[in-house]
């Protein structure tokens, strides 16, 4: 099965959505991830279900994951 950006998150059954712990539960504001059956990474914002969803590599939220890591994107921050 194959996925391509834009896909509806909602769209997506059997996907095992995951929040940050730091997500606003009341307001839902978060981006969730879900794995896909071919291994990439699905990415939406749970408060538009109805939204679409992006498509990434394993490597390419890997590369994400490393500059978060270094503070690449602080300036960034709220």
């Amino acid at each position: 099965m194959s996925f391509q950006n834009g896909v509806t998150a909602a769209s997506i059954s059997g996907l095992r959505w995951v929040k940050s712990s730091a997500s606003n539960p009341a307001g839902g504001n978060c981006v969730q991830l879900a794995e896909l059956p071919s291994g990439e990474v699905a990415m939406s914002n749970s408060r538009f279900p109805q939204g679409p969803a992006l498509v990434f590599t394993r490597s390419e939220i890997a590369a994400l994951l490393v500059g978060v890591r270094k503070g690449e994107f602080d300036s960034m921050a709220i």
